[in-house]
């Protein structure tokens, strides 16, 4: 059985966050709200959230996912146990995904030169070196990318089809109705 964290910080975008763990769980995945500081963590628009564990360099997970959300990408950002952290996840191989603003984790830690990139519109300058793309979802080998709120199912789907749960997506996706959206 895989397992996926999404990390938290103080000012996560609630969309974003809850929306893929929300998601990762209905398939059954183990998935981790994994706070850097505190148990309880408010979001960007003041919605207090239970953790599920405190950070810890030593955690192993299949995926991290680095929610946006402003202050929150950048406190994870800006804490160095997270971009060592993001930095081995990325060296060993394993998945990352990060969306809005969370990318910003991604060309801290010096990991977007040469890759395909997108971001919510505004932070590309925090991208060196990348091939920045405006697709809802880019996925460049490990790094799965989103652009924001709206393209958080799309996100979520995505990490679950790469995770190697991709028969799950479609009865997921039907029961909570997505396709009414998408076409």
């Amino acid at each position: 059985m895989k397992k996926v964290c999404v990390l938290l910080a103080e000012g996560f975008e609630e969309i974003e966050a809850l929306t893929v763990s929300d998601i990762i769980r209905r398939a059954d995945v183990t998935c981790d709200l994994v706070s850097i500081a505190e148990k309880q963590v408010k979001s960007s628009h003041g919605v207090v959230v239970q953790a599920d564990k405190l950070f810890d360099e030593k955690m192993e997970y299949d995926l991290v996912v680095i929610p946006g959300g402003i202050p929150g990408a950048t406190n994870l950002r800006d804490d160095e146990r997270v971009i060592k952290f993001v930095k081995k996840q990325n060296k060993d191989g394993k998945l990352i995904g990060a969306i809005c603003a969370g990318p910003i984790v991604l060309g801290r830690a010096g990991i977007t030169e040469g890759r395909n990139i997108t971001s919510y519109p505004g932070y590309e300058d925090e991208l060196p070196n990348c091939e920045y793309l405006e697709d809802a979802v880019v996925v460049d080998k490990n790094i799965v990318t989103s652009r924001g709120p709206a393209t958080a199912m799309a996100f979520a789907y995505k990490l679950l089809d790469i995770l190697g749960y991709g028969n799950k997506v479609e009865s997921i996706s039907s029961g909570m109705l997505y396709k009414m959206f998408i076409g």
